[in-house]
């Protein structure tokens, strides 16, 4: 991450001289605000990257020797079929109305929204991840006792 903070530090310092540039030649206060405000996005996304850099080090991306196998993670879970996001984009739509056509529109879309985004968050918050080699944990408890074929 030693490029990438390296490279919002150049555009945070440009954007600091071109705003300096601007407050000084232009009469215009909101370009001068919106510089200072590209600025400040800059300087906290090239601060952040630094932090990372001295909290984790190097890494396989930033070594000239490294393998492409080290790049490589546990791929992410994709979620099967799900009506949250329509719920969702539902939600946003009677809000986007809500504001042309009155507040009581508005509010049904932001219940639907509230709604859709909260059953986006949790309908796999209970899911139990498993490593390729974990395996999943089976419906029985096992039992100290052989099975058996019946009474004796």
């Amino acid at each position: 991450m030693k490029t990438e903070a390296v490279l919002f530090t150049g555009v945070a310092a440009f954007f600091a001289l071109t705003a300096g540039t601007y407050a000084t030649f232009a009469d215009d206060p909101a370009g001068t605000a919106a510089l200072i405000v590209a600025f400040l996005m800059a300087a906290l996304v090239a601060f952040f990257l630094a932090v990372q850099y001295r909290r984790r080090g190097l890494r396989p991306q930033d070594r000239k020797d490294a393998e492409i196998a080290e790049t490589a993670g546990p791929l992410e879970f994709l979620p099967p079929d799900s009506s949250w996001p329509i719920t969702t984009a539902l939600g946003s739509v009677v809000v986007a109305l809500g504001v042309v056509y009155g507040l009581w529109l508005l509010l049904i879309g932001l219940g639907v929204l509230a709604l859709g985004i909260f059953g986006t968050v949790f309908e796999h918050a209970g899911r139990q991840d498993f490593g390729p080699s974990a395996e999943p944990p089976s419906a029985e408890p096992p039992s100290a006792e052989p099975p058996s074929d019946g009474p004796r």
